[in-house]
């Protein structure tokens, strides 16, 4: 440890504004992700494009994110965390702005692919960072914490993407996303200590974290969670509007009350995961999405499918928090590569997810996502499974 870094417990007292700096991040780079499935409506009318070609920038990004989250965190290893994330955000906030500004599809897609790069670095480095600012054992409680701000994103984000979509176009979402990011980048700037430098790793290092069977299928838990949910997740303002006959109204009620009982979720969990642990709390989130997706035919009208939506949004967000903080409990040394892949997994899931559900509403519509769906999930139970019970036996 370099002498210019406090020690972990004391960091947190030194800086307390720093955990809501970095979730106040955290809900901005989940404004921006959600950004587009948010405005998918407008985006497919003004760019001239199918529902399902415009929700492939959804899975566009998203590689760029899987692929980008590893590749990067060992090309900043070495960054000062306050000067990395507050450029990532800027980075963040220049790339809304720009996409914002495209004409048409192709040249939109690359930009907005540039500018999910700025996501890959900054909600790893994030949790790593505030992984090691924290005292042992808060660690899981500060991890989670900061991930609320994804949840938040939820409640705010994607339906008031949705509702400038649809009253301003999707370019005001894109802008709004961008002033957003400024404002974070000053925060986190301003509040976060200098010196923080978790220790890079080694090859030996990736090497244990890529050849350990436990670590592996903890990470694609998330990968396939993901793809379990964004099958349908990924299309549920078109799905809203052309399936119901929602009104823009209606499906602001709907994201909301989604996004609501998403932060309920992932507050629950902050309170209970270090009692729990996190592999029950995995098993218990994601067997309520697996019930949403299970009972999702029940939801004929926007009343009903507010109710069959509860589960699935108590689970949704905690779920991700959960594998993160899974993640630093069980190897907190590899904890910086451990991030970075399951923030690789989180994209990939939404890639594998909104590209199977773009197939699927373009040959067949939009009744067999949430079959697909629950497959992608059951497999993720049947895995996470496994995993809690080799962590338990101290397998690695």
């Amino acid at each position: 440890m370099s002498g210019a870094l406090p020690a972990p417990a004391a960091a947190l007292r030194l800086v307390p504004s720093a955990r809501w700096s970095l979730m106040f991040g955290n809900f901005v780079i989940g404004c921006g992700v959600m950004v587009v499935p948010g405005t998918l409506n407008d985006l497919a009318r003004s760019l001239q494009v199918s529902v399902a070609l415009a929700g492939q920038l959804i899975a566009i990004a998203a590689v760029t994110m899987a692929l980008g989250a590893p590749l990067m965190a060992g090309w900043v290893a070495g960054f000062d965390r306050r000067r990395l994330l507050a450029l990532s955000l800027l980075w963040f906030a220049a790339g809304h702005a720009l996409s914002a500004c495209m004409p048409d599809y192709a040249t939109l897609w690359p930009v907005r692919a540039l500018t999910m790069l700025a996501a890959a670095v900054f909600t790893p480095q994030a949790a790593a960072a505030i992984g090691f600012m924290a005292a042992p054992h808060e660690r899981g409680r500060a991890i989670t914490f900061i991930f609320l701000g994804w949840s938040v994103a939820s409640v705010l984000g994607l339906p008031l993407s949705a509702w400038l979509g649809e009253t301003f176009g999707w370019r005001a979402a894109f802008f709004a996303v961008a002033a957003l990011a400024v404002i974070a980048a000053v925060w986190v700037f301003a509040v976060l200590p200098d010196g923080i430098r978790p220790a890079a790793l080694s090859l030996r290092a990736w090497k244990e974290v890529f050849t350990s069977p436990l670590l592996m299928a903890i990470v694609l838990v998330t990968a396939l969670s993901g793809a379990g949910q964004f099958t349908l997740f990924s299309y549920f303002t078109p799905y809203y509007k052309q399936t119901l006959g929602s009104s823009t109204e209606q499906i602001t009620f709907l994201l909301m009350w989604f996004g609501a009982f998403g932060l309920i979720g992932n507050v629950v969990l902050t309170r209970v995961i270090d009692r729990v642990g996190p592999n029950v709390a995995v098993a218990v989130a994601m067997g309520l999405m697996a019930t949403s997706l299970l009972l999702w035919p029940l939801g004929t009208n926007v009343t009903s499918v507010a109710v069959v939506l509860v589960p699935w949004a108590l689970g949704c967000f905690s779920s991700n928090s959960t594998q993160q903080a899974r993640l630093g409990i069980t190897a907190p040394a590899l904890a910086p590569a451990l991030m970075a892949l399951n923030t690789s997994a989180i994209y990939l899931g939404q890639a594998m997810g909104a590209s199977s559900g773009g197939w699927l509403i373009a040959h067949f519509g939009f009744a067999p996502l949430n079959w697909v769906g629950l497959v992608w999930l059951a497999a993720a139970i049947t895995l996470s499974l496994w995993a809690g019970r080799r962590a338990a036996r101290g397998l690695a």
